[in-house]
């Protein structure tokens, strides 16, 4: 008689695997979802960053400016009360948002409606891009 214990070789990978897996942000779908959800726009003018935040205070939340990064940082309260489910993630959360040209610092605004907050990051004048003009001769 044989006996396949083959299959209990790959239980120590499968724990690992799931340990890690519980440690990671919330998946929807066999994919992970950061949060807050971004919005991420660019017009000639300024780079727009939008974030999905409801039901979060203004002073719970943080934005750090960088030269190239904008760092979101904050955390959403549980509701108090009981729950028989629950699909929108609390806690603290972190988003880091890379940005990839100079922006006019002191022009920054942030500005939070309706649970979205909207960060419009100016771009420095020297790195705007410019029409030239060609004449012809």
């Amino acid at each position: 008689m044989v006996i396949d214990f083959g299959s209990f070789y790959d239980f120590p990978h499968l724990l690992d695997r799931m340990m890690g897996e519980m440690s990671q942000p919330y998946t929807a779908g066999g994919r992970q979802v950061a949060f807050p959800p971004l919005y991420i726009g660019e017009s000639e003018a300024a780079v727009v960053v939008r974030a999905l935040i409801p039901g979060a205070d203004l002073a719970d939340v943080e934005l750090t400016l960088t030269d190239k990064t904008l760092v979101l940082k904050g955390e959403l309260k549980p509701a108090k009360g009981k729950y028989y489910r629950q699909e929108r993630p609390t806690g603290p959360f972190q988003r880091v948002v890379r940005i990839n040209m100079p922006v006019s610092a002191e022009k920054v605004r942030a500005t939070m409606r309706d649970g979205v907050l909207e960060v419009l990051l100016p771009k420095a004048t020297a790195e705007r891009p410019q029409t030239i003009h060609i004449e012809s001769r």
